[in-house]
């Protein structure tokens, strides 16, 4: 950070075991907040608390490197990342933190060469989250009880747009943390679940959700081109992935704060290269809460109106 702090002349002072000053960013426009801007160099995070400049960006205090640079340059987060290599010479000089996201952008998933198997499709857990034994033969969901480190879970298949199997979610149901376990090296931030399906459903629209379940869910009601970010967030990639095979979205993330922030920060960002209609769903419910008549019902009108966009 102090290394691209300089590239960038950016001179901050020393306050309380941090660095700050005035905000570099371009995004900045307020000529009052002149201490607003703060870096903790051993970190290599920074945050502007100025108002109108987080505004500026969705709401965001500040974030990594990565970030900073994608925010002076204009760009994306793999191109800042790209940038910083070049830069300074590569994943070799930069820090571990840095360089595992660094990673985490540019490397793919690679195909596992195994398949688990001897899944319960018919667990009561997934009786208790609305999912069909059908559904969950289709999708590959099951409960586990062989060795590994997702035994005892609920484990979802994740493919990705070759319909190449990547990886598994594990997903805990007796409260175990962590809520959701996935294999050491995976990225969900290259992935989509559900993409491959999606792409076969033959129409240029795709629905967005946030989780497995709200993807199981909106599938088993008879919407297949259906895709779960996997979170609350859109990574670049996804992003990318979305653009490339899809005319128009239909956004219908959780209706909790959380989700309803995600969905305008989402909108903003596809609504560059696609067109984007939202579903507000009512605060505290989410898609795999709905029963099939009702997710029918918000999505069908929505998904015309995403389609009339995208001719």
């Amino acid at each position: 950070m102090g290394r691209v702090l300089a590239r960038y002349g950016v001179k901050l002072r020393p306050s309380g075991g941090e660095m700050r000053g005035q905000c570099p960013l371009p995004a900045h426009t307020s000529r009052e907040s002149r201490n607003s801007f703060s870096v903790n160099i051993a970190r290599n995070i920074w945050c502007c608390q100025s108002m109108s400049c987080t505004d500026a960006r969705d709401g965001q205090l500040g974030g990594t490197v990565i970030d900073f640079v994608a925010e002076m340059e204009h760009c994306s987060i793999r191109q800042a990342a790209v940038q910083l290599a070049e830069w300074f010479g590569g994943l070799e000089s930069v820090p571990p933190a840095v360089e595992q996201k660094l990673r985490s952008i540019t490397e793919p998933n690679l195909p596992l060469k195994f398949q688990l198997t001897n899944l319960d499709h018919s667990h009561s857990y997934l009786d208790k989250r609305g999912i069909t034994p059908a559904t969950a033969r289709s999708l590959g969901i099951g409960y586990y009880s062989g060795p590994g480190i997702m035994q005892g879970r609920m484990v979802i298949p994740i493919r990705n747009r070759a319909h190449e199997l990547v990886g598994y979610a594990g997903r805990s149901i007796d409260g175990e943390e962590p809520k959701y376990r996935f294999p050491a090296g995976f990225h969900k931030s290259q992935e989509l679940f559900q993409l491959h399906r999606a792409r076969q459903a033959g129409t240029d629209t795709v629905i967005i959700v946030e989780g497995f379940f709200d993807a199981a869910k909106v599938w088993q009601a008879g919407n297949r081109n259906v895709v779960a970010l996997m979170g609350s967030s859109l990574s670049e990639s996804q992003a990318g992935l979305l653009e490339k095979h899809f005319r128009s979205a239909v956004l219908m993330l959780d209706g909790d704060a959380a989700g309803q922030k995600a969905t305008t920060v989402i909108a903003s960002r596809l609504g560059q290269a696609m067109e984007v209609t939202t579903i507000r769903l009512p605060d505290g419910r989410q898609p795999d809460q709905l029963a099939s008549r009702e997710i029918n019902e918000i999505v069908a009108g929505h998904v015309r109106e995403a389609r009339a966009y995208g001719r």
